[in-house]
């Protein structure tokens, strides 16, 4: 039987070895690049400044000043998105959150294979042996 902290210890050698991919190594290259290009650093400052302000406008009940400022918003978050470097940057984003999806798909089914195998359940149904023991219109003695 393993510990939580045993787990633990495992589970961040594995994000050490997936820091280590191609996709996270994608993902470091484009975000630099991000960082370092000017329109784009400006861009999102223009932002988050129009986000700050849409937020005080709806608060202040200020309709026309927030729809004003979310036409600003959604206009710069479209050119963003139409810049290739932007859109580099968000394709090594997917590729790294699809890798975290695999590893934890992964884990989760290996657990719970083990679970159903090892109480004797039924794997092609996804029960556990006591749901299997269970199930109605069963015969208990078939399983002592």
């Amino acid at each position: 039987m393993y510990t939580k902290e045993q787990i633990i210890e495992e589970a961040k050698k594995l994000g050490k070895m997936m820091a280590e991919t191609e996709q996270v190594e994608f993902f470091q290259k484009a975000e630099a690049k991000i960082h370092e290009n000017q329109e784009i650093r400006e861009k999102m400052a223009s932002l988050k400044s129009l986000q700050q302000q849409a937020v005080n406008f709806q608060n202040y009940g200020k309709e026309r000043a927030y729809k004003m400022t979310e036409e600003k918003l959604a206009k710069i978050e479209e050119e963003l998105n139409d810049m290739p470097l932007v859109e580099q940057f968000q394709a090594s984003q997917a590729g790294v959150n699809e890798l975290l999806q695999m590893v934890s798909h992964a884990i989760s089914s290996t657990v719970t294979q083990e679970v159903i195998e090892r109480t004797g359940g039924d794997v092609l149904q996804g029960e556990t042996g006591a749901a299997v023991r269970n199930r109605p219109n069963q015969n208990k003695d078939q399983f002592k």
